[in-house]
């Protein structure tokens, strides 16, 4: 009698689950950063953003908005969801933000316009984004 053979063996179905195991152990760390850069990027993008928005509001007013909720401003920029931008020390020629999000943790993001306004000594350039 003439067995027929089809199918995998239960030896063969380890191996490959063994296998994908493997690659998934080597992949999974290698993105496991990804979501924090994100949310960096994001804060960078809407302090950069914020920073044309000022520029365009001290046109239309001849100073700098003092918080995120003056409505003037909100018309020509609104901060990413989750990202929390705080404006600090906005005078008639001068401010700086600050912004955080809680998926990067320990990670602040600054920004200044005008002399001596730093928000933190890891933003040395004028208008130029850092973080810390």
């Amino acid at each position: 009698m003439v067995r027929n053979k089809k199918g995998f063996t239960l030896i063969e179905l380890l191996i490959v689950v063994v296998i994908i195991g493997i690659l998934a152990a080597i992949a999974i760390p290698k993105f496991a950063g990804t979501k924090s850069k994100a949310y960096i990027a994001s804060m960078k993008s809407d302090l950069k953003n914020l920073v044309l928005a000022e520029e365009s509001y001290f046109t239309d007013f001849n100073t700098y908005a003092g918080n995120v909720g003056d409505a003037n401003l909100q018309l020509l920029w609104t901060p990413t969801s989750n990202v929390a931008v705080v404006i600090g020390g906005a005078s008639a020629t001068t401010f700086n933000a600050t912004a955080t999000h809680p998926g990067a943790v320990g990670t602040t993001c600054g920004v200044f316009v005008g002399a001596g306004a730093s928000p933190n000594a890891a933003v040395t350039n004028e208008g130029e984004v850092a973080c810390w």
